[in-house]
């Protein structure tokens, strides 16, 4: 199992992002192909009590690399990827990861 992983800094306007996020771009992302499932964290702050860096993460699973690099390259991986861009490209910060047990 693979993740693309999304990790987003914070955000001038929270509730115009949220808003964004959840109704346009999260919408959009569940349409690629191979998804499995789509996990977002909203950050709340650091184990020393301040502000963290991040202000949310989102992970999409995939069953492998192949499922993952269909899904980016798919009609609807590339527009999820341009309202992203749209939105939030100054904020996001991407990662691929392999789920390995510990």
């Amino acid at each position: 199992m693979v993740k693309l992983i999304a990790l987003y800094r914070q955000p001038e306007d929270k509730e115009a992002f949220d808003r964004h996020y959840f109704e346009t771009h999260a919408p959009l992302a569940k349409k690629m192909p191979g998804l499995q499932k789509i996990e977002v964290t909203r950050i709340s702050g650091t184990p020393m009590g301040g502000e963290a860096e991040y202000y949310l993460m989102a992970e999409m699973v995939f069953a492998d690399r192949a499922a993952l690099d269909a899904a980016m390259t798919s009609p609807e991986g590339k527009a999820a990827a341009k309202d992203l861009m749209g939105f939030a490209g100054k904020l996001v910060y991407m990662m691929i990861g392999e789920v390995v047990e510990a």
